[in-house]
């Protein structure tokens, strides 16, 4: 499962053709959470309520990014990176 961004101590991946609806796998610590792109909602798992925040955030913030990673994975072409929400651009 390839990793597209890491910061703040967050590791976010997206499987290959992975099931609707689109989403991203984010782990904290022990802690592991599917987090819908499109409503920032937790649709698996959990994290601890800072790190859900930073997380929800970083998706309003990337969104297009992300669907278009989506996109990429159910293609099974190669993802790109997301800026983490600790950069500046």
């Amino acid at each position: 499962m390839p990793t597209i961004a890491i910061f703040f101590g967050l590791t976010v991946q997206m499987y290959w053709r992975d099931h609707p609806p689109p989403h991203i796998h984010v782990f904290y610590g022990g802690a592991e959470a599917l987090i819908a792109i499109e409503t920032g909602e937790v649709i698996g798992g959990h994290l601890p309520p800072a790190a859900l925040r930073l997380v929800r955030d970083w998706v309003q913030n990337r969104r297009a990014d992300l669907l278009e990673n989506w996109e990429r994975a159910r293609r099974r072409e190669p993802l790109e990176q997301v800026p983490g929400a600790d950069t500046d651009d």
